[in-house]
């Protein structure tokens, strides 16, 4: 029973580290994902859905775990049709999840350098005083020295 007991807590902590095995391999580093939705001027290529386990027994893996991993999977899985662009159609639902695969070429290649903080696709956003850090703002989880 004590075994038993142990196991139960420790499974969580174990199923934390698990990478499960899902890599990018080298030919899906070449495909981009468009999460601003941005595919204009692109060639759509077709439909990939993917699926990970997103719980293992009774115990709920990490959502964010799992979104990585189905990104991962469907640009390994876009690169396969000759992809280089990946836009999520829907959430993930029960470790699932459709994304359209796209050809874009020169737009999909100039996006993909576009410095930080700025987007190709041309769109106003607000100024809400905040800095433009590519989309991504950052807050301090507690203060130093105090």
């Amino acid at each position: 029973m004590r075994k038993v007991l142990l196991l139960t807590a420790l499974a969580p902590v174990l199923l934390a580290g698990c990478t499960w095995g899902i890599k990018l391999n080298d030919a899906g580093r070449q495909v981009r994902t468009a999460w601003n939705g941005n595919v204009s001027g692109c060639q759509e290529l077709g439909k990939v859905t993917v699926s990970v386990m997103d719980h293992v027994g009774p115990i709920d893996r990490n959502g964010l775990k799992v979104s990585d991993e189905l990104e991962v999977m469907a640009r390994n899985e876009a690169a396969s049709m000759g992809a280089d662009t990946v836009k999520p159609i829907d959430h993930p639902v029960d470790g699932q999840q459709s994304w359209q695969a796209y050809k874009c070429g020169a737009a999909g290649k100039a996006d993909r350098m576009a410095p930080a903080g700025t987007s190709n696709d041309h769109s106003s956003a607000a100024d809400d005083g905040a800095p433009q850090t590519g989309g991504v703002q950052t807050f301090p989880v507690k203060k130093n020295g105090g």
